[in-house]
């Protein structure tokens, strides 16, 4: 059985609760603030992951979760008690998987090192935004990743970017994220994503406010 820490999350009811009705929220606000003229930018991920890691800062407490990640460690993303965790964000259509980056590289000589090399370090959270349905925020243990990558072959576990195109890295494939997400052990809270009306302002107020602040 996967004893990790992040498991606690996934007992929380209050947790639960508040991932259910405040993710769609924050990751509406993520999308605002990461926009231009309409297009999303590529740092969305990087801010949904930030509101991930202060989730985890409110459920464990801000003293003992570490975002401060060295780039020598690139699949993890966040410690607690230090414990190592890696988060993911994918937007699907009609809740289908997509292939979801492992690693970020554009030398071929990486990228098939990796594939030969490669295996999971630590556990995976990956919020599954599906707007106007039901998405998921689901753990991955690192064992059921190793089951897995040993049961279907690197081969089947791991997409590699084809020849001659512009992609930037190494990904999980979509049938690998599939697998994982029907394992035993693997924990998951259901979401509705529903947008709701949002003044753009909003996205500023914490700006708004740290002007206002006197200090």
């Amino acid at each position: 059985m996967n004893g990790s820490v992040y498991n606690k999350l996934f007992d929380d009811n209050l947790i639960i609760k508040r991932v259910k009705n405040k993710l769609p929220h924050l990751f509406q606000l993520a999308e605002l603030e990461s926009s231009r003229n309409g297009k999303i930018g590529m740092e969305i991920g990087s801010v949904r992951e930030r509101i991930l890691i202060a989730l985890l800062m409110y459920k464990f407490g801000i003293d003992i979760v570490d975002p401060d990640i060295p780039i020598t460690a690139p699949e993890v993303d966040v410690y607690v008690k230090d414990t190592p965790l890696s988060i993911k964000t994918l937007t699907t259509i009609n809740n289908k998987w997509q292939p979801i980056k492992l690693i970020w590289t554009v030398d071929p000589h990486k990228t098939l090192e990796f594939k030969n090399t490669y295996t999971p370090s630590c556990d995976m959270m990956i919020a599954k935004i599906c707007w106007n349905g039901t998405g998921k925020l689901l753990l991955f243990s690192k064992e059921s990743q190793h089951k897995i990558l040993r049961k279907i072959g690197r081969e089947n576990y791991i997409k590699m970017p084809k020849a001659g195109t512009n992609a930037r890295g190494v990904e999980i494939s979509a049938e690998a994220l599939s697998i994982l997400e029907k394992a035993k052990d693997t924990r998951c809270i259901d979401i509705d994503f529903i947008r709701k009306e949002i003044d753009y302002r909003e996205v500023y107020t914490k700006w708004l406010d740290a002007w206002t602040e006197d200090y």
